[in-house]
């Protein structure tokens, strides 16, 4: 996932990626306690997507409340 192109989406839909990624990270975690994962480095990429999301989000969310005070 590109940090440009989180950084086109609206707060809300970043909301609802961030949720997304959680989820696909929980069913990953699962397959690898199974056993049944493919790739286990996929955890690593859906852990830095989930945190790169969370920037944005962070960052969005700290200048929109500096705009609102000017």
């Amino acid at each position: 996932m590109d940090v440009k192109e989180l950084q086109g989406l609206e707060t809300e839909e970043l909301v609802g990626k961030v949720h997304e990624l959680k989820q696909e990270l929980f069913h990953l975690r699962c397959q690898h306690a199974l056993g049944r994962i493919e790739n286990p480095m996929k955890i690593r990429q859906v852990r830095r997507d989930v945190a790169r999301a969370k920037t944005v989000l962070r960052e969005k969310q700290v200048l929109g409340h500096s705009k609102s005070e000017d």
